[in-house]
């Protein structure tokens, strides 16, 4: 078993899912891996979270242990010697400090970005309100749910189940190597989704390629409560 890199808590996580065409995703795809279907559906992912307690090879790093993540991602599968392993690819990741985005870029090979960013949750015997902003060239982008306060069991097979039970990363290095790292937590309880707004200039951030995003529904929307997590050093594939 390799090494733990990082531990933390993924909290409150804000989904958005969009079917897109496969052929959008194509040139985004780490060595060895194929693109990873939901009913037929070819997803990406809008993913925003709170990291809190982390630790970095067992130690707190000081005033970077609670951040947010905003993340753009999708599905992907790979077979190996054991049989196949589900797993996420990121378009690109925002977090708010500088050192978080050196050290996924230099060792991870990630696509971190640095950008101010900020949240908020209120909880009420009502309703549970979740929101990410990040800010890029004096923009706000906004995702924020509302939904029922009390936690769901998550069913088995159901799209919940598919989104979030993936617990591999893949990298794409170049196009003839992959990093492959393994993610670790249980299974999350969910929430009711009641409302959700989603104001994100999603060429500026992703490219032209993701532009139509802004102007399409997205086909589910979830908020996941989350939970400690470990994620695993990095294997190469070749």
């Amino acid at each position: 078993m390799k090494s733990n890199f990082l531990a933390a808590e993924w909290r409150k996580l804000t989904i958005a899912n969009y079917s897109v065409d496969p052929d959008i995703l194509r040139s985004y795809l780490p060595y060895k891996t194929e693109l990873d279907l939901w009913n037929n559906k070819c997803y990406v992912s809008l993913v925003g979270f709170k990291f809190t307690n982390t630790r970095l090879k067992g130690f707190k790093i000081p005033f970077h242990s609670d951040f947010e993540e905003v993340n753009l991602r999708f599905y992907v599968r790979y077979k190996d010697s054991t049989g196949w392993k589900r797993g996420v690819t990121f378009i690109k990741e925002f977090v708010p400090k500088p050192a978080l985005t050196f050290v996924a870029n230099s060792i991870y090979r990630e696509k971190y970005v640095t950008l101010p960013m900020k949240h908020a949750w209120d909880l009420n015997e009502e309703r549970l309100s979740v929101s990410y902003h990040w800010q890029q060239d004096g923009a706000w982008n906004d995702f924020k749910i509302n939904a029922h306060p009390l936690q769901n069991e998550m069913i088995s097979g159901s799209e919940e189940e598919f989104i979030t039970e993936h617990y591999w990363g893949y990298t794409r290095i170049n196009p003839y190597y992959t990093s492959e790292y393994g993610v670790e937590h249980p299974r999350w309880t969910t929430y009711t989704v009641q409302q959700h707004q989603i104001l994100v200039d999603f060429e500026r951030l992703y490219g032209a390629a993701f532009a139509h995003l802004a102007h399409q529904t997205p086909d589910s929307v979830m908020l996941a409560e989350g939970s400690e997590i470990i994620v695993r050093s990095a294997n190469k594939i070749t």
